[in-house]
């Protein structure tokens, strides 16, 4: 009998071992070869309680915590017409590298291209027909606000907050860059990506005519009209055809005049959009009045507000124009064509430098105009599945580790860079990385905008050796865009913002076109029509908001 019960517990026995293993199985954590992925664990520390949890979160978006049953996703991915011969923005290298990482933890990604010019559009589109890719992306973080009030995408906190979820994007991003996604209710709307460097722009110069004309660089607004004076009417190439002046982006021309730069909530409640400075800083008068005064002196383009990207980078690397305000970096940056390379190889001789902040007309003071920490914002439309967020979540995160972001942006050691003495990657061949990955790194990379870097001088670093030839250029450029005090762009968006803002965006669109083009002795009536027609489109009430929220946060 003793040996019967022994036989038949040895039996049980096996049988529960058996059975232990197959449950084990199940949760088996899919293994990576990057040292600093964070694996998920259900062993879980309970906040305040000092003990140990055996209980582990709903959803598991930490990369390789759970093997998912071939779910699939949709990731909106911009497409900017770059693609090399051969490839296309939704077939190459390397959306085939992510698919197949992902396709490790069983989840199939589909990449959905959108126009980066039309982003909004587009993304209004899809979401008003419910056909918005399950990752939608936006720069405007009041549109991605707007949907979630209105119910149309997930509440992502229930995915990111537990203590045993997205553990790399937790690593990587930081608690005040994912806190930027939430509202006044701490939901989490979107997922931000992190900027490696909150530089926003340069002014740029061409400084080989400045030489050939002996003129210094300027320092103040009336010293660059002269400049761009000179420069189209004694052109020292004999140019006929020379453009003073292409503001393409005005962050830094705008804040030479601003007259609350000096003041931090008066320039936080101004910000979020031009129409908000235009109508609460007195200063934007004076800068429309500039930019008028240059358009009728014929220093820019007669149709400069329907020229393209395209336009201004022809402009630069033939030689037409003078003087640009254009994206940080944007005269060797790669990604941006390489147009100062492609310039001096048009013409001889030819250079552009960035300079720094103008002199502001107020108080004589520079302020560079700069990014918050925050970059895009991912978010999902109500559209996709429960399952299928959890993927997205778990994509988003992976992209924050070594072998997601990282080699997106960097590539491979041995292929496209290798470590320097103090550990910074450095470019091994420019012109096969700008062909093989960097004309698609920033899009894929959707949690870190210009590249995956723990510091702002290991981005430096390393951008100026991934422009061989210009390294000084880009550290000039880097600096340049951060002369004087700097003012970031804030991240709030008042309660009123998303029902008004596309209103308000037309009055803009029409009336600053109309500011600056109209006859010199229309100005005046011409600007006051437009803070009228701000009025009648709800301006005041955002104002108002963004006052009381300001006004909460730095005091009176």
């Amino acid at each position: 009998m003793n040996i019967m019960k022994k036989r038949l517990f040895i039996c049980m026995l096996a049988i529960f071992l058996i059975i232990l293993g197959v449950s084990g199985c199940k949760n088996t954590n899919v293994q990576t070869k990057d040292t600093n992925v964070q694996q998920g664990s259900t062993d879980v520390t309970t906040a305040g309680s000092g003990t140990q949890s055996t209980s582990s979160s709903k959803y598991q978006t930490t990369y390789g915590a759970k093997k998912f049953n071939n779910v699939k996703i949709t990731v909106e991915l911009f497409d900017r017409s770059n693609a090399p011969e051969g490839s296309t923005i939704t077939e190459n290298k390397w959306t085939k590298y992510c698919k197949e990482q992902m396709e490790k933890v069983g989840i199939i990604v589909e990449y959905i291209p959108v126009s980066r010019w039309d982003e909004v559009t587009k993304m209004q589109a899809m979401m008003a027909s419910g056909t918005a890719p399950d990752i939608t992306l936006t720069y405007t973080y009041a549109h991605a606000e707007s949907y979630f009030n209105q119910g149309g995408t997930w509440d992502l906190t229930e995915f990111i907050d537990g203590p045993d979820q997205a553990l790399n994007m937790k690593k990587y991003l930081g608690k005040d860059v994912i806190d930027i996604g939430r509202n006044a209710q701490k939901q989490l709307y979107g997922i931000v990506a992190r900027r490696a460097v909150v530089s926003k722009s340069n002014l740029f110069i061409r400084k080989d005519w400045l030489d050939k004309l002996n003129l210094p660089i300027p320092q103040t607004p009336d010293e660059l009209y002269d400049t761009l004076y000179k420069f189209v009417y004694n052109n020292p190439d004999g140019r006929k055809d020379a453009i003073g002046a292409i503001i393409w982006n005005s962050w830094n021309m705008k804040i030479a005049f601003s007259q609350i730069a000096n003041d931090v909530k008066k320039s936080a409640i101004a910000n979020g959009d031009d129409a908000f400075a235009d109508f609460y800083d007195p200063g934007m008068r004076e800068y429309y009045r500039f930019m008028n005064k240059m358009y009728n002196a014929e220093l820019m383009n007669k149709e400069y507000y329907a020229m393209s990207e395209d336009n201004l980078k022809s402009y630069i690397t033939t030689g037409t124009v003078g003087f640009f305000e254009y994206a940080v970096n944007g005269s060797v940056d790669v990604l941006r064509g390489s147009l100062l390379k492609t310039l001096q190889e048009n013409v001889q001789g030819a250079d552009i430098i960035s300079i720094p902040a103008l002199k502001n007309t107020y108080d004589g003071k520079q302020y560079s105009s700069c990014y918050s920490q925050g970059g895009l914002i991912n978010f999902c439309p109500k559209t996709a599945s429960e399952e299928k967020v959890e993927a997205c979540m778990v994509y988003l995160d992976w992209l924050c580790t070594k072998e997601g972001g990282f080699a997106i942006y960097h590539g491979f050691e041995g292929e496209h860079f290798n470590y320097d003495e103090k550990g910074t990657p450095v470019v091994i061949d420019a012109e096969y990385n700008s062909k093989d990955k960097d004309w698609i790194r920033t899009d894929l990379f959707l949690t870190g905008n210009q590249g995956y870097f723990m510091t702002v001088d290991e981005f430096i670093a390393c951008t100026a050796k991934e422009a061989p030839g210009y390294e000084q250029h880009v550290i000039d450029n880097y600096n340049n865009a951060l002369t004087g005090t700097l003012v970031y762009d804030t991240t709030y968006t008042s309660p009123s913002t998303p029902n008004l803002i596309t209103d308000i965006g037309l009055v803009r669109d029409e009336y600053t076109v109309q500011c600056i083009t109209c006859p010199e002795a229309q100005f005046e009536a011409t600007y006051d029509k437009y803070m009228e027609e701000l009025k009648k489109v709800g301006i005041e009430k955002i104002i108002e908001e963004r006052t009381k929220y300001f006004t909460e946060l730095y005091g009176n």
